[in-house]
């Protein structure tokens, strides 16, 4: 009888583990952001992103939809992080980079954001031929790519353009106080007085953020300096003491004097809904602001909003691209480049581009595809002199911009001309 009992025990046990390992690995079936395989295949990628605002989130969720009728046996996690303008996802992402915890693949802007972060801390996988397999060397410009590169290597994939360098204005608030578009910094304050005597904010700004304050004074910066010293500027050879740097700080002084006495308050779209209502006549934004003001207020490009460049920048191109690469240390890479292939397509960046207000980054893209705002910047951006933007994270290393943010922040408040220069020379150490 105690053989026997001893044989029912033996059998019961044998039972349990059997029925653990088969519930352990079920656990693992594509449940893991890691991509590991599963008893039936499955296999996920982590999308990272700070899109989840106006026309963005659009552009993503028709981005991922893309990629899930391309790829229907892969899960895709979309891990997007709101607020901040990008500020809070960037935390939580050097987090988990820092704590080798990369996800798949994660939104970066062009330039040093990419360059003197990730690349410099050697947490990002070369594209030199993923780039030969999709044929794409002569599908993106050769500025852009290098744009995206380092030592001779390619990190990631440009899914966008947005130009920085545009002022956007209320059509109606033009056409009833009879203002033409200022093409230089005289007629811009000569329209301002006009706009403020007749009681209307003239410039809206949204700087609960400090960004967009810092894109104003950028911009001025591109005007006075000219494409070839405002690069030479980031570059460290000139110094912001120069007679230059010091008359833009003027004209961004005096550029302060015409925005809404509520901006601290405010972000950009909360700026961007002032000049849609009215209220205000221009904003300089990004052109994601055109998203915005198509999707969210429903406003029609060239009847309700028209754009220019920003005063004596026509020709020039601020360019902000926000691009995805390959971490170090994800196991799911051959499913991560199935979403960066899709990504960096003609048809990806045609279904994203159009929602988020933006336009592709690839010089094949489908123009029909893209209102008259994106006809014209598809244009401009193939023919003018591009150049990075400070307030994006294309121009400097992220320790200079935050200094200058700051500085920023400070001087909209205090309008002291001789500390802020003495702030940004200080701060150009980082350069």
């Amino acid at each position: 009888m105690k053989k026997l009992f001893s044989l029912l025990l033996l059998a019961l046990t044998a039972l349990i583990f059997v029925a653990c390992n088969s519930d352990t690995a079920s656990d693992s079936d594509g449940g893991d952001a890691s991509g590991d395989d599963g008893g039936d295949g499955n296999k996920t990628v982590e999308i990272f992103s700070w899109w989840t605002g106006a026309g963005e989130e659009d552009g993503l969720l028709a981005l991922i939809d893309l990629f899930k009728e391309k790829h229907p046996d892969v899960e895709v996690d979309n891990a997007a992080i709101s607020g901040g303008a990008g500020t809070n996802a960037k935390a939580v992402l050097a987090t988990r980079m820092q704590g080798d915890d990369p996800p798949s693949t994660f939104q970066v802007h062009g330039g040093e954001e990419l360059n003197a972060g990730w690349v410099a801390a050697d947490k990002m996988q070369p594209l030199n031929d993923f780039f030969e397999e999709q044929e794409w060397m002569d599908k993106f410009p050769q500025d852009l790519i290098d744009m995206v590169s380092k030592d001779g290597n390619i990190y990631s994939v440009p899914v966008n353009i947005h130009r920085g360098n545009v002022m956007f204005y209320n059509m109606s608030v033009f056409e009833e106080h009879n203002i033409e578009i200022p093409k230089t910094f005289d007629e811009f304050f000569a329209v301002a007085d006009k706009l403020q005597e007749a009681g209307v904010t003239p410039l809206a700004l949204g700087d609960k953020e400090a960004w967009t304050a810092t894109q104003i004074f950028e911009n001025i910066l591109l005007g006075v300096l000219g494409p070839d010293d405002y690069t030479a500027l980031f570059n460290g050879e000139i110094p912001f003491t120069d007679e230059k740097v010091v008359e833009a700080a003027e004209i961004f002084k005096k550029t302060l004097g015409y925005v809404n006495e509520d901006h601290a308050s405010r972000n950009w779209q909360d700026a961007s809904q002032l000049v849609g209502d009215g209220e205000a006549a221009m904003i300089n934004m990004g052109d994601w602001a055109k998203g915005y003001f198509s999707n969210d207020l429903n406003l029609e490009t060239n009847k309700d909003f028209g754009y220019f460049p920003n005063p004596e920048t026509n020709g020039e191109f601020v360019i902000i691209t926000d691009t995805f690469g390959l971490p170090k240390g994800i196991e799911n890479v051959e499913e991560t480049k199935q979403f960066l292939s899709v990504l960096g397509s003609v048809e990806g960046q045609d279904v994203f581009n159009p929602l988020k207000g933006s336009i592709p980054a690839r010089l094949d893209a489908d123009p029909s595809k893209y209102d008259q705002y994106g006809k014209d910047t598809m244009e401009d951006f193939s023919e003018a002199t591009l150049v990075p933007t400070l307030a994006h994270g294309s121009a400097a290393p992220e320790g200079f911009l935050t200094k200058v943010n700051q500085a920023v922040n400070i001087f909209v408040t205090q309008l002291d001309v001789d500390t802020f220069i003495d702030t940004l020379n200080n701060a150009a150490s980082e350069l």
